[in-house]
């Protein structure tokens, strides 16, 4: 099944390049080819910053877990992406580099969340005394 998905896919990858390079010229494709190389393998070799960061932003309460997951997995698909030489998927590297982009904007503006679990033990309206016993005597006369 994957394999009936990546022939298109593979097709589709072919002809955008072969028509880019043709308007562009076989120069301009190279260099095209090199520099997004150079770009992914430089996000791949920040990639452990990048995730933890967003593990500090999932730490602070700013990213849910599943928001964790998304931005670290985009980046490293984008810097994977743009490795990969050819046009279709050097456009979905860089449109996975703004998803990442947006969760973390959206991560900036959202208020850090605080869990209050620990803290509280019990019930809001219960009242916690110790009886002590006045009448008791305390210095028995033998």
């Amino acid at each position: 099944m994957p394999i009936l998905v990546a022939i298109p896919f593979l097709l589709l990858e072919l002809y955008l390049s072969l028509s880019v390079g043709e308007k562009i010229g076989f120069l301009w494709s190279a260099i095209w080819i090199v520099v997004t190389f150079a770009i992914g393998l430089q996000f791949l070799s920040v990639s452990p910053f990048a995730i933890m960061g967003n593990l500090d932003a999932l730490k602070r309460g700013k990213l849910s877990s599943k928001g964790f997951h998304s931005a670290s997995t985009a980046y490293f698909t984008g810097a994977v992406l743009l490795i990969i030489p050819g046009v279709l998927t050097d456009i979905l590297g860089v449109f996975a580099f703004f998803y990442t982009l947006y969760l973390q904007l959206v991560a900036k503006i959202t208020p850090e969340q605080t869990s209050n679990t620990s803290e509280k033990q019990g019930e809001d309206n219960v009242i916690d005394v110790e009886i002590i016993d006045e009448h008791t005597d305390r210095n028995p006369r033998a």
